[in-house]
């Protein structure tokens, strides 16, 4: 075979290829010569007349004469029909091996729990990269011995150090004066997730969800491999109890490595608690040290001793010695239940008849509002809780919901104070002016909720710059996520020229100011786990716009009586420059001795005085 011949042959792949899309060409496309300019513009000549181009060269030679056609195979020949069918079979096949079945699917079907969900997932908790978690921890740590120095009655005496062991592991230990905790509850509390005792009580408290102690002592569990280390002690009769605590993320519970009776120095009761973990340090508006100092802030009965990584220890004394007002527990509000919480809480409830359940199971509800609750919604006053049924279920949670019923009271919150926020503020930010107000109770969907706003004008603060925002949710400050938050919002919207701040469309004012925003609430609508931002409901931003707006009048106030004392000072110093001049001219005209010129002189510096004292 000649070597053109070869050249044009195809081969068995091409051929086979050809063959499995039901056609036989005897010609290869590529290995025809490309035409020229004028063979492609005759052939587009010849398809535009109708006419059919005919072939200007003979086929290539080695694969049959210039006059046989191309020969194609009928698809709906037998052997293209026996080959088609035969590669759907086999590609049946293959795909029967590749995709799953229910009952295979349903083997893999398991539980997950919810340590297993947030190891995977730590960010929603705060743990999103190294100096996050090293506040979180910190701060988790705090909360808990807060609440409960603050339950037991104790004035809340902590002590916070940051160890550094290697470039990116540190060691956090955070020990109190609180009244201890109970061997039996060390590892649940410590190594399991969703464990509390303040997710189902409606009352002010620091933590909420039960999760965060235990999320933190998981994240160094996972980062460094070591178990949370506790030790705690609830009387002085009785000895400290050290305990290795690890979390189980696929069960959801503790594994407890270590359990033995230890020294304690120091107080009779309280707790320390170590977690090890990998971490950074960093200073900043968002660090470990803002958090410290704005915790202090905001809890003035709180003596707070901090060791950093780096420098000298810090203590932050307390203000007050008065605890804050105790918080009580409410039962939940009518309009802040929703109809699925309504039909559990009918099914699990020990009343003997609606009429009792709507007065026992929930505030504000007398018989007299239950009895027209129920004639609204066509319900016997006798009937059985369990035996309502479901529609007449959606009828009492719509005369509910149009029923007039008092706000939820308020002494389950228990607010910082105007008189406290003051004197937190005046330890702290080194200003001319102070202003704090605190607002009535508020509620959103049924809860119960207070703001407090307070304001530090001039001094040593910046005055080319965006105010300082400090926000706190129930004494705890909200470092991150500023700009997700509803405290945020309501001060951007906020018209600070009219209180002579300066201000950008969209933007935070810019002045010497430090703006402190609390909310008290017996839940506080984070946005997420983490506890970072508050969310925008309508009744939060209006109530915080309000605290804003009292104090921002009190700030118009005194800056006006400023610009007047400037201006009155500019005048009164192109007096004072003028009037040796006036006595000087008075002794020329009248012919004034020395001794009448200095009397003159030192008489209308006197009117002068007294014409500025108000």
């Amino acid at each position: 075979m000649s070597r053109a011949s070869a050249a044009v042959k195809p081969s068995r792949k091409r051929k086979k290829r050809i063959e499995g899309q039901g056609e036989l060409l005897f010609e290869r496309a590529s290995a025809a010569p490309v035409p020229t300019g004028g063979e492609r513009a005759s052939k587009k000549a010849a398809s535009k007349s109708g006419a059919a181009a005919l072939p200007d060269r003979d086929p290539p030679s080695g694969w049959g004469p210039a006059s046989r056609p191309i020969r194609r195979r009928d698809p709906g020949s037998a052997r293209a029909v026996a080959r088609e069918d035969k590669g759907v079979a086999v590609s049946r096949k293959r795909s029967s091996r590749r995709r799953a079945t229910a009952a295979s699917m349903a083997k893999d079907q398991r539980e997950i729990s919810v340590s297993e969900f947030f190891s995977k997932n730590r960010h929603l908790l705060g743990f999103d990269n190294p100096a996050k978690a090293l506040l979180t921890t910190i701060k988790e740590a705090v909360d808990n011995s807060l609440d409960a120095c603050e339950e037991a009655g104790i004035l809340p005496d902590i002590c916070v150090r940051a160890e550094q062991l290697a470039e990116d592991r540190f060691r956090v230990t955070v020990q109190d004066n609180g009244p201890g905790i109970l061997k039996s509850q060390v590892p649940r509390i410590f190594g399991q997730l969703l464990y509390g005792s303040k997710f189902h009580r409606l009352r002010q408290s620091r933590g909420q969800q039960g999760i965060g102690i235990s999320a933190a002592g998981m994240y160094g569990q996972l980062t460094t491999g070591k178990p949370v280390v506790v030790t705690s002690r609830v009387s002085a009769r009785t000895p400290a109890r050290r305990f290795h605590v690890q979390v189980d993320t696929r069960r959801n519970a503790p594994v407890v490595t270590l359990d033995e009776e230890v020294e304690w120095n120091g107080t009779p009761h309280g707790t320390r608690v170590e977690i090890e973990l990998e971490a950074t340090y960093r200073k900043g508006g968002r660090s470990v040290d803002a958090y410290i100092a704005q915790t202090g802030l905001a809890n003035p009965h709180l003596r707070l001793e901090y060791h950093p990584p780096k420098g000298e220890p810090v203590v932050y004394e307390r203000v007050t010695d008065q605890l804050p007002k105790e918080p009580l527990e409410i039962k939940p509000h009518p309009h802040g239940v929703e109809l699925g919480m309504l039909m559990k809480m009918l099914s699990e409830t020990k009343a003997r008849n609606v009429k009792s359940f709507l007065t026992s199971e929930f505030s504000r509800v007398s018989a007299r509002v239950a009895e027209g609750i129920l004639a609204e919604a066509g319900i016997r006053e006798k009937t059985s809780p369990k035996k309502v049924r479901k529609n007449d279920v959606e009828a009492l949670f719509r005369a509910i919901g149009r029923a007039r019923i008092m706000a939820p009271p308020t002494n389950c919150l228990s607010p910082i104070g105007e008189e406290l926020l003051l004197a937190g503020l005046r330890q702290e930010v080194k200003a001319d002016f102070y202003v704090a107000r605190t607002r009535s109770p508020a509620v959103y969907r049924g809860n119960p909720f207070q703001v407090e706003a307070a304001l530090a004008y001039g001094g040593e603060l910046p005055a080319d710059e965006p105010i300082t925002l400090y926000r706190f949710a129930n004494r705890v400050p909200l470092l991150y996520q500023q700009g997700a938050c509803a405290v945020t919002k309501a001060v951007i919207g906020t018209a600070w020229r009219n209180y002579k701040v300066q201000q950008s469309k969209g933007s935070l004012p810019i002045g010497p100011i430090v703006l402190m925003v609390h909310i008290a609430s017996v839940w506080v609508p984070f946005t997420s786990e983490s506890k970072e931002a508050i969310a925008h409901y309508p009744e939060i931003l209006k109530e915080i716009k309000l605290a804003i707006q009292e104090c921002g009048r009190r700030l118009a106030t005194h800056i006006r009586r400023g610009q007047r004392e400037r201006e009155a000072e500019r005048k009164r110093s192109y007096i004072e420059k003028y009037i040796p001049h006036v006595g000087i001219a008075l002794r020329e005209i009248l012919g004034l001795t020395a001794a009448q010129e200095e009397r003159v002189v030192a008489t209308l510096k006197d009117t002068l005085e007294r014409s500025r004292k108000p």
